[in-house]
C-alpha cells in the first residue's frame, strides 16, 4: 500500500519554486541541448510491482545539467491562450530524466513517449505511465521520465500537503545531492531541452542505439496544467516535440513564473483554452471529473471546438483516478489473468488512504480509452490523418460563470454523450467522475453503484448471453472508432464475463 501511496501522489495543480540569481536575455529560436551524464543504479521512482527485464524493456537514469530560460508574456495572460511570451532570465539547472526502452531495438517503434512527471504529492510520480504502461510496453515505445519542477527535486509547498512527499534530494541525498532546480518558471525550459537531447544528432546517451523519429509530450493533472502553459505560450520558442498528448486538465493552468498566486502578470486566468493556432496535434482526454471541476475549476467552461491540430475527448464515465490507477497499476504487468483484472474493476470502497464513503470508479473507460489515445496520437503524428471529432458530454447544468456543473444522465444513470464505451452503453454498473467532495482523493476517485439484478434482467431479459452480445457489439464500434484497442478486445470481454457474474 505504500507503494501506492507514493506513486498516487500526483494529480492536481502546481508546486512552488525557489528561484536563484538569473540574467536576462534574448529569445531563443530552439531548446539548447544539455549535457547528458549516465548515472548508475536503480532510479528513485514507483513504476510498479512487476520487473520490466521479462517484457523485454531496461531502465536507466541520466542527469541533465545546462542553463535553463524562464519565459513571461507582455501584458498578461488571456484566456484565448494565444500567449506570445518572450525570454526572460536564465539560471544554471542540473536535474534528471528516467529512461525506459526496448532492450531490443528491432522492437523499438521509433516512438519517444516523454512525461512531464506530476508532483502533486510533494515527489515525482509518473501519472500517466501508471495509466498505460501496458499500451507503451506491447507496442514499442520508449518512455522517458522528466523531473521537470522544483518539487519533485528540491522539495516545498506540494497541492496536496505542505513541505511533505519525498522529493529526490530528500529521499537520496548521496545519489542526487547535486542537482539543482532554480524554480518552476524554468520547468518548462528543462521539459523543452529535455526533448531537444532525444533530437539531437548523437543523442545515443538517453536512447543508446534507438533511434526515435517522433517525440511525444504527454503529462496528467498538475503536469497537463503545466503543459497546457507550455503549448500556449512557449511551444513557439522552444519547438522541441512533434504532438502532446494533455492528460486530464481542469479549467485553467499553470503560471509561468512559478507561483501558485492568482494576482501576478504571469498567472493564467480561470478559464484557459489552447491556441487556435497550434503548431503540432494535440490531443487532450477529459475525465468526467475534470469537465465539471470538483474543487477546482472545471474544463467545461475551457471547452473550444476541435480544429485541424486539436482533438479533444470527453470520456462518459471516467474519473480522474480510479482503481486502477490506486491498484491495477501496480500488478498489471500484461500477464494477469482476467480474474485478478475483473476484481481491479469492480466498485470499492477502498482508497489509497482507507476505506471511502462511497464506492469509487473501478477505471475501465479511462484506462482502455487512455491507451487508444496515446495509439490515436502517435498515428496521427505519423501519418498527418487526424482522429474523427467526438462528442462532447451533456451537461445539464452549468457552462457559465458562478453555475455548479451537472451532467445529464441517461435511464441507467450513467452521463450522455462524450466519448461511448460499453461499459457506458452496456452496462452492469453507474460510473461516474463525481465524487465526495468533502473528501480529496474521494472527490477526485468519482464513484460507482452496481445495477440491482432486477435492473440488470430488466435490461438483458436473455441474462448474460445477451449482455455480452450486446456488449461486444458496442465493444467493437468502440475499436472501429478507434477509441479502444483491438489488443484489449478478448481481456475486455473475459472481464466483462466476469463482472457480469458478480454483479447478478
Amino acid at each position: 500500500m505504500q507503494s501506492s501511496i507514493e506513486a498516487l501522489r500526483g494529480v492536481l495543480l502546481a508546486a512552488a519554486g525557489m528561484m536563484m540569481a538569473v540574467t536576462p536575455i534574448a529569445a531563443s529560436a530552439k531548446p539548447a541541448v544539455p549535457a547528458i551524464a549516465p548515472v548508475a543504479g536503480k532510479p528513485n521512482l514507483v513504476m510498479g510491482s512487476f520487473p520490466l527485464a521479462p517484457i523485454g524493456y531496461q531502465t536507466e537514469e541520466f542527469f541533465l545539467d545546462g542553463t535553463a530560460t524562464s519565459y513571461r508574456v507582455p501584458g498578461g495572460l488571456g484566456g484565448d491562450g494565444a500567449w506570445n511570451a518572450t525570454a526572460a532570465e536564465t539560471a544554471p539547472f542540473k536535474t534528471r530524466v528516467v529512461v525506459i526502452r526496448p532492450s531490443d531495438p528491432a522492437k523499438f517503434n521509433g516512438t519517444v513517449l516523454v512525461e512531464w512527471f506530476n508532483v502533486t504529492g510533494g515527489q515525482d510520480t509518473p501519472a500517466d505511465w501508471m495509466v498505460a504502461h501496458r499500451e507503451i510496453l506491447r507496442r514499442g515505445y520508449a518512455y522517458v521520465g522528466v523531473s521537470a519542477q522544483v518539487v519533485g527535486v528540491e522539495g516545498g509547498q506540494a497541492a496536496m500537503q505542505q513541505s511533505s512527499g519525498r522529493p529526490l534530494k530528500r529521499s537520496n541525498p548521496e545519489r542526487y545531492g547535486s542537482l539543482v532546480h532554480p524554480g518552476d518558471a524554468y520547468s518548462f525550459d528543462i521539459y523543452a531541452q529535455a526533448g531537444a537531447a532525444l533530437k539531437a544528432p548523437g543523442a545515443s546517451g538517453l536512447l543508446g542505439p534507438l533511434a526515435p523519429k517522433r517525440v511525444l509530450a504527454m503529462g496528467e493533472s498538475q503536469s497537463a496544467a503545466f503543459l497546457t502553459t507550455y503549448i500556449n505560450a512557449v511551444d513557439r520558442l522552444a519547438p522541441a516535440y512533434d504532438g502532446f498528448f494533455v492528460h486530464s486538465r481542469f479549467g485553467s493552468s499553470a503560471s509561468l513564473d512559478g507561483t501558485r498566486g492568482a494576482n501576478t502578470p504571469s498567472s493564467p486566468p480561470a478559464h484557459v483554452r489552447f491556441r487556435t493556432d497550434l503548431r503540432v496535434p494535440v490531443l487532450t482526454l477529459i475525465t468526467e471529473t475534470d469537465l465539471i471541476g470538483g474543487r477546482l475549476t472545471g474544463y467545461h467552461a475551457s471547452r473550444q471546438p476541435d480544429n485541424r491540430k486539436l482533438r479533444v475527448w470527453e470520456v462518459a464515465g471516467t474519473a480522474h483516478a480510479d482503481n486502477y490507477m490506486f491498484q491495477g497499476a501496480f500488478i498489471d504487468d500484461g500477464q494477469r489473468s482476467a480474474a485478478e483484472l475483473a476484481r481491479v474493476f469492480q466498485p470499492s470502497k477502498m482508497g489509497p488512504f482507507g476505506k471511502l464513503d462511497q464506492s469509487i470508479n473501478p477505471g475501465m473507460p479511462h484506462h482502455y480509452v487512455t491507451q487508444a489515445a496515446i495509439a490515436a496520437l502517435d498515428g496521427w503524428v505519423k501519418s498527418g490523418r487526424a482522429p474523427a471529432s467526438t462528442q462532447p458530454l451533456v451537461l445539464a447544468s452549468g457552462g457559465k460563470e458562478g453555475t455548479e456543473a451537472s451532467f445529464a444522465l441517461d435511464g441507467n444513470g450513467n452521463a450522455r454523450g462524450g466519448l461511448r464505451t460499453p461499459w457506458t452503453d452496456v452496462p452492469t454498473m453507474r460510473l461516474s467522475g463525481k465524487g465526495d467532495p468533502n473528501n480529496f482523493i474521494a472527490m477526485l476517485a468519482g464513484s460507482s453503484e452496481l445495477l440491482s439484478k432486477a435492473e440488470l434482467d430488466k435490461l438483458y431479459p436473455g441474462g448474460k448471453a445477451e449482455y455480452l452480445r450486446r456488449f461486444t457489439a458496442a465493444l467493437d464500434a468502440a475499436i472501429r472508432a478507434g477509441h479502444l484497442l483491438r489488443e484489449d478486445r478478448q481481456e475486455i470481454i473475459d472481464v466483462a464475463a466476469i463482472n457480469y457474474d458478480a454483479a447478478k
